[in-house]
């Protein structure tokens, strides 16, 4: 058996009175339409890709050979030095 809970929600006087035209004409009820609308928009929100950096990296021979097995602090204050 699936266990429920009660909440209060505010929504805008517009947003109401439209649910309420849906609901006569749909013959269902609030707690149907609320139901069918968070379902469609947890299912939606379900599916939306997860960001995924592009990979950015340049041509080359890789790390200069001065720089091997230096410190990031070192590679940090030569590239300052290099403008």
């Amino acid at each position: 058996m699936a266990s429920h809970m009660k909440t209060t929600i505010q929504i805008p006087d517009s947003l109401m009175e439209e649910a309420k035209a849906i609901i006569t004409r749909d013959n269902t009820t609030l707690k149907a339409l609320f139901e069918e609308g968070l379902r469609k928009v947890i299912a939606e929100r379900k599916h939306t890709k997860n960001f995924k950096l592009k990979k950015a990296s340049f041509k080359g021979n890789g790390l200069n050979p001065e720089l091997k097995g230096a410190s990031w602090d070192r590679i940090r204050e030569m590239s300052y030095h290099l403008a």
